[in-house]
């Protein structure tokens, strides 16, 4: 049987934890997935600190579930440390010899605490709010005297388990409501959908016409976009609020706010991107209609004078290529006929044709002109991600149609390289055969659809490469995505009796 000093002590833990887990919800309540919930430095501290061994391992083998793992671990530790917020207030206020105001301490605790980490209000009042009613209901459980016990009142013996009992249940209704609430009450995209202009709208349209019709194929303009981020919860800077200041090697430095941006003439480009961390045949490689100005817009009127650059991010991303590829980028400020959304960079992001997606950094704050080379992010972590992105011919579709005949159909991709062909082999790689294109979209840097169909009758393996407009085949040789982004000819086994 468990001393009763113990079970004193476990009830008194509970207590605080689920006070700090109460606190993290309540702050997500008021505030939801923004950069002043509670949650969100602690969180975002996780990856910054996790070794590139960890990193790597969660890209490459974890991917998706990775980050959600990163983001639960964030939560964890920000609930743990709340707790000791709670605890140290409620052990306060037994010392002054005032448990009935343990509620009240707690709340100056947790408040003052969450008030340090994000510096706003509104979530430091929804933690202390969350917090503190978690440890009034913890008090039924001990009658007149919500305090810690130790070892010299165990005769008092109030029902630590009932106790402990009570603020679980507290902690779990107000996670589940104010999370809940939250999630169900508030838009998950707060900006408001715009009528689409009248040239976009003519090119999305000019895109779904020239999309294959594919069963399980998305069309040329990507239904859902991936996203990937360095951070786990974004940044959400204000538009009014944004400049973009470029300096370093430069005959005169210039900043730039989104009013500036929006006086330009915009143009309307079809780019696709693809992530350095995917699998071989993985979905992080998408295509959307960005609207914006060329760089060359903005860079120009400074005179470049290095051979490097820097883009910099709200988020604290940062990453370096020669100042070459940035000739030809683009500043983008729209998506798809809508302002740019906050996962995608809001209110701006650089695209940089032809390179990986790490280089086309979000939520971009400072373009630095440097005289010598630098270490990006990723290439502090042993990626080389920064080099033009790697051919491929991806397999996403599978199907058996009413003929009998076998579909197969996916993207392919090479950057500004484009996409001039892509053959597929339904025995192993021993023949190959040219599939049917989608039509090209306007641009230098976008994916094109292939498609095939073909008698079989038994299980067979169907391999798929492309060949890029140099008149390049895709390589053979696999490698993974560690450090130079995933390479090789994608093969799938296909069972016609499974379609």
């Amino acid at each position: 049987m468990i001393p009763a000093a113990w079970r004193a002590r476990l009830a008194a833990a509970t207590v605080a934890l689920t006070g700090g887990i109460a606190a993290v919800a309540g702050s997500y309540a008021v505030v939801g997935g923004t950069p002043t919930f509670v949650a969100a430095p602690v969180a975002n501290l996780t990856n910054t600190l996790a070794p590139a061994a960890l990193v790597t391992f969660a890209i490459t083998v974890l991917g998706d579930l990775g980050s959600k793992l990163a983001y639960a671990s964030g939560l964890a530790a920000t609930a743990a440390l709340l707790g000791v917020a709670v605890a140290l207030g409620r052990t306060a206020a037994t010392r002054a010899g005032q448990s009935l105001l343990a509620p009240a301490a707690v709340a100056v605790v947790v408040g003052a605490l969450a008030a340090i980490l994000v510096g706003a209000a509104d979530s430091a009042v929804g933690a202390a709010v969350g917090a503190a009613l978690v440890t009034t209901v913890a008090g039924f459980g001990a009658g007149a005297d919500a305090s810690p016990r130790t070892d010299t009142d165990a005769g008092a013996a109030p029902d630590d388990a009932r106790r402990a009992l009570l603020s679980s249940a507290a902690a779990l209704a107000l996670g589940v409501v104010g999370v809940g609430g939250r999630r169900v009450l508030a838009p998950a995209d707060p900006v408001p959908r715009q009528p689409v202009p009248d040239d976009v709208a003519a090119l999305l349209d000019e895109a779904a016409t020239k999309s294959l019709d594919v069963e399980g194929l998305e069309p040329l303009v990507s239904d859902r976009f991936y996203q990937v981020d360095v951070a786990n919860v974004d940044p959400d800077p204000a538009r009014e609020d944004w400049s973009l200041r470029i300096h370093g090697a430069v005959d005169e430095e210039a900043t730039y706010d989104i009013d500036d941006v929006e006086a330009m003439d915009h143009d309307h480009r079809f780019v696709s991107l693809r992530c350095v961390g995917e699998n071989l045949n993985g979905r992080k490689l998408d295509t959307a209609l960005w609207t914006g100005v060329p760089l060359s817009e903005i860079l120009d009127p400074v005179d470049l004078q290095g051979e490097y650059v820097m883009l910099r991010a709200a988020d604290g991303f940062y990453e370096e290529f020669p100042v070459e590829a940035l000739r030809d980028g683009f500043l983008a400020v729209g998506m798809n006929g809508q302002p740019l959304p906050r996962g995608h960079g809001a209110p701006a992001r650089a695209l940089i044709p032809g390179h990986w997606g790490e280089i086309n950094v979000k939520w971009l704050t400072e373009i630095e002109i440097l005289d010598e080379p630098a270490t990006g992010y990723w290439e502090e972590r042993g990626w080389h991600g920064t080099g033009p992105v790697n051919t491929v011919a991806k397999l996403w579709a599978r199907n058996r149609l009413d003929d009998g005949h076998i579909e197969v159909a996916g993207p392919a991709y090479a950057g500004t390289r484009g996409i001039r062909a892509v053959e597929v082999s339904t025995d192993g790689g021993d023949t190959w055969t040219q599939a049917d294109l989608s039509e090209p979209l306007p641009g230098e840097d976008v994916w094109r659809q292939w498609v095939h169909r073909y008698d079989a009758a038994g299980p067979h393996e169907v391999v798929v490469r492309a060949i890029d407009d140099t008149g390049t085949v895709q390589p053979a040789d696999e490698a993974d995505a560690f450090p130079n982004g995933p390479s090789g000819w994608v093969s799938e086994s296909v069972d016609p009796a499974s379609l």
